[in-house]
């Protein structure tokens, strides 16, 4: 917004108090310290009474988030990150000079303040100012402080100013942090290593997604923004790393929705030795340690009151499909990519449901349509279609089917794992359907990956993934409703 938009007369105005401040001294000083936080003031003071007077002497600093003035008396409340509290200003102890220009701060402004702990006659704990420093002029002005931010475009547009006035969005951001942190111990203590793979790579895999793009100079080559970690920590499960983690940014080049952002934080596990069931157990309870470091297991989530509480129940995508359809995908008849459609047509459902061009992708959109919507408590759902796993291992009942899950919560999936498909060869013929795939215009098949081949060829132990979306489990543990309240700076339309 510039001077001659909506605000124009405000930010002149406070332009020449900034030229006032300007001439008078440093209006933008280096530091204010020592520095005390404002939060653990109200505690260390609860015994305080109302109209008592403490002699300690504290130094405090923050934002002007009010101000009023009564004659020989002003008002200002004061806030950093840890809290807020009131600054009782006097005319007869400041002087006139110095009361004026606390009269004459502006909402927004940072003001370092100095004075003894006292309660008011109506129990405001308060600071009795002796001194104070102007430490940063705000020259725009603030969003209505009772109001409120709620407009989702300015709030997702100008994070900072949604930050700034609403504490309820500023504790999602905390929150995410110790859900991050929690999680990082829970591996930590099972002995994983973590580990940094490239962003950038070569040759893009271990999803099926569309890219994006860039062009390095000097290399003199197109590189990828990578859509998943899944080859990198495999190369180092053949070398040997045998429980390997990585937390980060994947990119995906794909819709936006409540919970799809472009870019968002995925965390990847390998472990060596082990097959789904053991990642089952360890994303349950995972997840219940990083939703006690927040709260309790039990959450309220888009309208839903979700348990977390293990062991979560698991479900074949077979019976979850029958159970709600009744159609039976693993049925003689149901064998064909024709004889699915047929059926779905059957059961009158071709409208809801999306035709697709194979049997596993079929499988796919039926479940995502008539089943995903309804699972509404943690559940896993089992033995996927092999078209559309391409890095599982074939379940030993049913070559159609593959070792993997995917956890729900509140119809979103939030996990995917597998027992990790550790044959060369077998790999090389799952590389080359999807190259096929690729060829026939799915743009989100996977490329012939010929290094991560060699590496598999030189051994890989029998291995547990998987993926979780940080975003996702962050939305669920604090009711978030949409992907954009829980990433900081989400991806926009211009």
């Amino acid at each position: 917004m510039d001077e001659q938009g909506e605000h124009g007369d405000v930010f002149a105005e406070r332009r020449d108090k900034l030229a006032t401040w300007r001439a008078a001294g440093d209006a933008y000083p280096t530091e204010y310290q020592p520095r005390d936080e404002i939060g653990p003031l109200h505690g260390a003071y609860e015994s305080l009474e109302a109209g008592q007077d403490s002699t300690d002497v504290h130094r405090i600093a923050g934002r002007v988030m009010a101000r009023r003035g009564h004659g020989k008396l002003t008002f200002v409340v004061l806030k950093d990150f840890s809290g807020e509290v009131q600054l009782f200003a006097q005319l007869d102890v400041l002087g006139q000079e110095r009361y004026a220009a606390i009269e004459d701060v502006d909402l927004g402004d940072f003001v370092g303040a100095e004075g003894t702990v006292m309660r008011t006659r109506r129990g405001e704990l308060s600071l009795r100012v002796t001194s104070w420093q102007l430490l940063a002029k705000s020259l725009r002005p603030m969003p209505e402080k009772f109001h409120g931010l709620t407009d989702v475009e300015t709030r997702y547009r100008r994070r900072y100013l949604d930050l700034m006035v609403n504490d309820d969005s500023r504790e999602v951001f905390v929150k995410r942090a110790r859900i991050i942190r929690a999680i990082r111990e829970f591996l930590d203590g099972r002995g994983f290593v973590e580990v940094e793979t490239p962003v950038l790579q070569p040759l893009y895999g271990g999803a099926l997604a569309r890219p994006f793009v860039t062009h390095h100079n000097e290399l003199e080559r197109d590189l990828y923004l990578r859509i998943a970690t899944e080859l990198y920590l495999k190369r180092c499960i053949i070398g040997g790393i045998d429980r390997v983690y990585e937390m980060g940014k994947d990119f995906r080049n794909e819709g936006v929705s409540f919970k799809h952002n472009p870019e968002f934080t995925m965390l990847e596990t390998y472990e060596a030795y082990v097959d789904y069931n053991h990642v089952m157990t360890m994303v349950e309870e995972m997840s219940a340690a990083a939703a006690r470091s927040v709260g309790a297991l039990q959450v309220r989530f888009r309208d839903h009151d979700i348990d977390l509480t293990p062991p979560w129940p698991r479900l074949t995508m077979r019976k979850a499909i029958e159970q709600e359809t009744g159609i039976d995908i693993g049925a003689d008849d149901a064998r064909t990519v024709a004889d699915l459609q047929a059926a779905i047509k059957a059961k009158g459902l071709e409208g809801a449901v999306p035709l697709a061009p194979t049997w596993g992708a079929q499988v796919d959109e039926l479940f995502s349509a008539c089943v995903e919507p309804k699972l509404v408590q943690p559940v896993f759902i089992t033995e996927h279609p092999l078209e559309t796993s391409p890095f599982a291992k074939k379940t030993p009942h049913d070559p159609r089917f593959v070792e993997r899950f995917e956890g729900f919560i509140a119809g979103m999936e939030l996990s995917n794992a597998f027992s990790e498909l550790n044959d060369p060869e077998d790999q090389r013929e799952r590389f080359m359907q999807q190259m096929q795939d690729l060829a026939d215009g799915d743009e989100t098949a996977h490329r012939l990956d010929e290094d991560f081949l060699e590496a598999m060829e030189h051994g890989m132990p029998p291995t547990g993934g998987l993926g979780m979306g940080i975003d996702r489990l962050v939305m669920v543990l604090t009711g978030a409703p949409s992907i954009r309240d829980v990433v900081l700076f989400p991806a926009l339309r211009s």
